[in-house]
C-alpha cells in the first residue's frame, strides 16, 4: 500500500496563514483524527483540531477524494494560523499517527504525476514556476505547467497517428476493396509538414536562456568603467571600483531583472597585454567569455570590438570631457544618464534572443528529444513502407518522452475509427 504522507506547503513560519497537505490512503483517517469528523468533500469546513484531546488550533479544513484531487489520492488540507508553535503541534500530531510520514522533496507532485493528473513536461513547467523570479520567467513556466507543451505534444502525436494508420491500412489491409495498394494520398506532404513544423519549435530561442538569464559580457580596455557600469545595471556594488587599472581579475557575474526579463551580467577583467601571470589568466578569461555572450557591451574602440551582429557599443563615462566616438549609447554609472537607454536597448535586443510570449517555451531536454523525432520523422520518406511505417513509430516513441508517457499502443484505435474496417 502506498504511504500517507504530509507535509507544510507554504511557506516557513511565522506567517499569517499556513497550509498543511496530506496526501493517501489514510489522508481522511488523519483528517478526522484531529478535527473530529470528516467536512463535506471540497467544501472548507471549520474546525477546532484536537490531539489527545488537546486543541492545537482553530482551523478550515478541507478533504478532495481521490482520483479527483492535486495528486490523484485521497487528499487533505489543513490552513492554520501560521505561527510556529502552532505549525509545530500539527505536524506532530500527525508524525504519531500510525501510516503517516512526512513527505519527501517533490513527493506531492511525483505522485501527481505517477497517478496521471499531470505529465512530465506540466511537471517540469511547475518546477521552473517555483523559480520563476521574473515576469517572462513566470508567464513561460505558468503556460507549461498548464500543459502548453503537452497540448502541442498531443496534437503532433494524433497527426502522427493518423499517418500511422493510413500506412499501417495500406500494409495490412490491401486485401479490402475501400483501401487502395499504393501510399495514401497526401502521406508525403503530411510527413514533410509536420516535420517542418516540429523544426521550428525546435529552432526557437532556448528556455535556458530564460531559465539562467541572457549573457550580457561586459568587456573594453582597463579602466573603461565596466566595473561601475556593472554596478549600475545591477543596482547594487557587485563588483569592485577602483581608479587603478586591472582592478579586475576574474570573471564576476551579477544576476539581474531589467525590463521584466532575466540577464546574466559579467563583468571581465580589461583586455590587454600583461606581465602579470594573474591578470593575464583573467585576461583569457574574459577572452573567452566573449564566445558563449549571448549580447556583449563593449566599452573599447569599436574599431578593436569583438563581432557586431551581438554587441551593443558603449561610450561609458560621458560625463567626462572626453571625444565622442561610435556608440549605440552613451551613459555614465556616476550619474545615470544614458542607463536607462541602455536598458531600453538591452531589452529590445533580448526580446528577439528570448522566447516570444506567444511561443511555447522548450527547454534542452524537449529540443533533442523533438530533434530526434524530426529525425526519424524524415527517415520515414523512404520507398519501403515497412521501414517508413517503423520511423513513424519511433518519432511516436520520442515524443512520448517529453510528457513521460508509458503506452503508445492505441494506433489500432485510430486505424479502425478512420477506415470503418471491421475486424
Amino acid at each position: 500500500m502506498t504511504d500517507t504522507i504530509f507535509a507544510l506547503s507554504s511557506g516557513s513560519p511565522p506567517a499569517a496563514l499556513a497550509v498543511v497537505r496530506i496526501s493517501g490512503p489514510n489522508a481522511e483517517s488523519a483528517l478526522c483524527a484531529l478535527a473530529g469528523k470528516l467536512p463535506q468533500e471540497r467544501v472548507a469546513t471549520l474546525a477546532t483540531l484536537r490531539w489527545r484531546g488537546e486543541p492545537l488550533d482553530r482551523a478550515l479544513v478541507l478533504r478532495f477524494p481521490g482520483p479527483h484531487s492535486a495528486t490523484g489520492e485521497d487528499v487533505a488540507e489543513l490552513h492554520l494560523h501560521g505561527g510556529r508553535a502552532v505549525v509545530a503541534a500539527v505536524l506532530g500530531a500527525l508524525a504519531a499517527q500510525e501510516g503517516l510520514r512526512p513527505a519527501e522533496p517533490g513527493e506531492f507532485t511525483r505522485r501527481a504525476f505517477e497517478n496521471g493528473r499531470i505529465d512530465l513536461a506540466e511537471a517540469e513547467g511547475l518546477a521552473d514556476l517555483l523559480a520563476a523570479e521574473t515576469e517572462s520567467q513566470r508567464r513561460a513556466a505558468l503556460a507549461v505547467a498548464g500543459g502548453a507543451i503537452s497540448r502541442k505534444l498531443e496534437a503532433w502525436r494524433h497527426r502522427l497517428l493518423g499517418l500511422a494508420a493510413s500506412l499501417e491500412a495500406c500494409l495490412d489491409f490491401s486485401d479490402e476493396g475501400e483501401v487502395g495498394e499504393a501510399w495514401p494520398a497526401g502521406w508525403a506532404d503530411g510527413v514533410d509538414s509536420l516535420a517542418a513544423e516540429m523544426q521550428a519549435v525546435v529552432d526557437q530561442p532556448p528556455a535556458e536562456r530564460l531559465r539562467d538569464g541572457l549573457r550580457v559580457v561586459i568587456s573594453g580596455p582597463p579602466n573603461a568603467g565596466k566595473s561601475s557600469l556593472l554596478n549600475a545595471l545591477a543596482r547594487r556594488e557587485a563588483a569592485i571600483t577602483s581608479a587603478q587599472a586591472g582592478t579586475t581579475r576574474d570573471l564576476i557575474e551579477a544576476p539581474t531583472a531589467l525590463a521584466g526579463m532575466p540577464f546574466l551580467l559579467i563583468d571581465t577583467a580589461g583586455l590587454r597585454d600583461s606581465s602579470d601571470e594573474v591578470e593575464s589568466i583573467g585576461v583569457g578569461r574574459a577572452r573567452s567569455s566573449l564566445a558563449s555572450a549571448d549580447l556583449i557591451l563593449w566599452l573599447g574602440d569599436p574599431a578593436q570590438g569583438p563581432e557586431r551582429d551581438k554587441t551593443i557599443l558603449v561610450q561609458a563615462k560621458c560625463d567626462l570631457p572626453e571625444a565622442a566616438r561610435e556608440s549605440d549609447v552613451r551613459v555614465s554609472a556616476i550619474t545615470g544618464e544614458g542607463i536607462p537607454d541602455l536598458v531600453s536597448l538591452l531589452a529590445r535586443r533580448a526580446r528577439a534572443l528570448l522566447p516570444a510570449e506567444s511561443e511555447v517555451a522548450v527547454n534542452a531536454r524537449h529540443r533533442g528529444v523533438i530533434a530526434r523525432a524530426v529525425g526519424h520523422l524524415r527517415s520515414a520518406r523512404v520507398d519501403d513502407m515497412l521501414i517508413a511505417a517503423e520511423a513513424l513509430r519511433e518519432a511516436r516513441v520520442e515524443l512520448d518522452r517529453v510528457t513521460g508517457r508509458a503506452g503508445v499502443e492505441d494506433m489500432l484505435d485510430m486505424l479502425f475509427g478512420r477506415f470503418c474496417i471491421g475486424k
